[in-house]
């Protein structure tokens, strides 16, 4: 198992993690609503906070563990080799995207530092921070898939 395979599972605990912990304190919420007749104003800004975070965090893992949805029937029709650099040209705009996200993302965390959630009592660039870190991760993942691809090519047939 390799670090990057470790990472990605990582993460994915940490998304499950998260969508656990929402799905308790939307739970909360609606229990306060409905029987305590008391919704606790923390909530939603709670749950969409971790909605950010483990949206994020598992998409980076996709990357690696290639559980997003794509369309193979393209794919398919090409050779081998066409194939091997249509997946690596696919790669390199996935690592585009990422490092994106890396400036863009620290951009917004950093345009929004000074804003706090009412409700929470941080700073609103809590809810964006973790857009950066998916990028690079994004990007180191994508990089390394290339890599995988890069070194299918060297084996003998």
């Amino acid at each position: 198992m390799t670090l990057a395979d470790r990472m990605a599972g990582l993460l994915v605990k940490a998304g499950a993690l998260g969508l656990l912990a929402m799905t308790a304190i939307i739970g909360w919420q609606v229990f306060g609503r409905y029987v305590l007749q008391s919704s606790p104003s923390w909530s939603e800004q709670a749950a969409l906070l971790l909605m950010i975070w483990y949206v994020f965090l598992a998409s980076a893992a996709g990357v690696w563990e290639r559980f997003h949805i794509r369309i193979e029937l393209l794919e398919l029709t090409f050779s081998p080799t066409s194939r091997r650099r249509l997946r690596i040209t696919i790669h390199l705009l996935i690592a585009a995207m990422g490092l994106v996200f890396l400036v863009y993302g620290t951009a917004l965390a950093l345009d929004v530092r000074e804003h706090v959630i009412p409700s929470l009592g941080i700073s609103r660039a809590w809810a964006y921070v973790v857009i950066p870190f998916a990028g690079v991760l994004i990007a180191l993942f994508s990089l390394g898939r290339i890599r995988v691809r890069l070194n299918e090519a060297k084996e003998p047939r």
